[in-house]
């Protein structure tokens, strides 16, 4: 089954992707983590897109296309893949059709833009061991103020996760991925789940989608 994963930044994709990916035995196709194999692989479409970053610019859409379909040719795609991260705009995924890439379902994680400042803006990452806490969620709140409970390194608040970078990423999800949401409906594909749910409840309900399919 070739799924695609929607959702705003701090939905919770990456921790679903990982679930589904063991759950269903495929694997997760991260573009980001892709680009930068093929630019480590030295591959000729590797080369294309370190011609386009060297020189600053962004990597055009049909060569991350090709970026994809190099990837999901592999033997391990054979039974299916999840995308996540890609496609981001409307003219991404009308490529991706275009290429005769079959995507069987989408899961879009939808969540509110409130709780999605309570996840990413109150996130810590341990600067020694990489542990993550949120101080804005009980459950996650490390036991002493701005340490690690593991290994008593300092907390710290990444770059992407102030409230200004945060508002940004979502300004640009609005304006250039959510319109996937309808794009994908009329090809009667999207499951709309709603985020704001424990982790094992939408991991339970994503599963019951995908296994009716």
């Amino acid at each position: 089954m070739n799924i695609i994963l929607l959702g705003a930044p701090g939905a919770g994709k990456g921790t679903q992707a990982e679930m589904m990916s063991k759950h269903f035995k495929i694997p997760t196709i991260s573009t980001g983590n892709i680009i930068r194999e093929a630019l480590k692989s030295g591959s000729e479409i590797g080369i294309k897109a370190k011609s386009y970053i060297d020189a600053g610019n962004l990597v055009p859409d049909e060569v991350v296309i090709g970026i994809v379909k190099d990837r999901i040719s592999r033997e391990d795609c054979k039974n299916g893949f999840i995308l996540d991260g890609f496609p981001r705009t409307l003219a991404q995924a009308e490529a991706l059709d275009n290429s005769n890439v079959k995507i069987d379902k989408v899961i879009d994680i939808e969540v509110d833009d409130e709780i999605i400042y309570k996840r990413m803006v109150g996130r810590r990452v341990c600067d020694d061991c990489g542990k993550t806490y949120n101080v804005n969620l009980d459950a996650a709140k490390p036991k002493f103020d701005g340490k690690c409970d593991d290994c008593s390194g300092t907390l710290v608040q990444r770059m992407d996760d102030k409230l200004e970078t945060v508002k940004q990423r979502l300004k640009v999800y609005y304006e250039q991925t959510h319109v996937l949401k309808s794009y994908y409906s009329k090809q009667n594909k999207i499951a709309v789940i709603d985020g704001s749910k424990s982790l094992d409840d939408i991991r339970l309900e994503i599963n019951k989608i995908l296994e009716a399919k």
